[in-house]
């Protein structure tokens, strides 16, 4: 007989940018079983005002909440700056949210921080770079980057991403949007510097929440898609596990 005794943990993201934080939490998380909540034919997010976002993120984590989850993660950083402290406070399970990895960027000198226009204008976001950014960090804000990168996941090109991306130079770049980790690669040759994102350390944090740390688990675990474009999501998510570099890009 099967035993049942796997955690479940609620993903939301806008559209396909969480599904990289998904893969790095099934790889780490074996004994874990795994909804992912998406909304892609409303992105981008970041274009949303703050009542907007609270409507839209309200609606959906009801949903999740009737799954009486063991925590849930929003793999969008808009969602995680605008609305995390409201889902919190009327959420009783445990809700971790992705941020830029403004601080171990800033340790290698000027950094820059992309972002879409919500992010970037959050408070939080200019806490982070306040308290680790030490004067050299700047954040930009990409209004159609996400949207771009949604509507052309399966075809990315150099050119098409480029022309959303800020002229800057800096030390380190931050990727303030789990959308834009899909062109990582043509980000970091177009500014030729370290680039970092909030992927490993979210995924980290999840783990410990959770407490489970071994890597031994009594069934396959279960990974399931709801709302949004569920296909779209499922395709990408395939790719995702069986190419160790994602997708191509052009």
């Amino acid at each position: 007989m099967e035993r049942n005794n796997n955690a479940t943990v609620c993903f939301f993201d806008s559209g396909i940018g969480g599904l990289s934080l998904l893969y790095e939490c099934v790889r780490i998380l074996p004994r874990v079983d795994f909804k992912y909540f998406a909304d892609n034919f409303r992105v981008p997010y970041g274009n949303l005002t703050h009542g907007e976002l609270i409507n839209t993120v309200d609606r959906i984590f009801s949903e999740i909440e009737k799954l009486n989850p063991d925590a849930a993660v929003v793999a969008c950083n808009t969602v995680t700056a605008q609305c995390i402290d409201y889902l919190r406070n009327k959420y009783k399970f445990e809700i971790i949210g992705i941020q830029p990895a403004v601080k171990p960027a800033a340790a290698s000198g000027s950094c820059l921080v992309l972002a879409t226009p919500s992010t970037a204008d959050s408070t939080s976001v200019h806490r982070l770079v306040e308290e680790y950014g030490e004067k050299r960090t700047q954040v930009v804000a990409c209004p159609d980057l996400a949207a771009y990168i949604e509507q052309n996941i399966e075809n990315l090109q150099r050119e098409g991403v480029e022309s959303f991306l800020p002229a800057a130079k800096a030390d380190s770049v931050v990727l303030g949007c789990t959308h834009y980790i899909f062109a990582k690669d043509i980000i970091q040759n177009y500014y030729n510097c370290p680039v970092f994102d909030g992927i490993a350390g979210t995924a980290a944090r999840l783990r410990e929440k959770l407490g489970i740390f071994d890597h031994s688990a009594p069934r396959a675990q279960k990974i399931g898609f709801v709302g949004g474009d569920i296909a779209k999501n499922k395709r990408i998510f395939r790719l995702l596990l069986t190419s160790k570099e994602g997708l191509s890009q052009t």
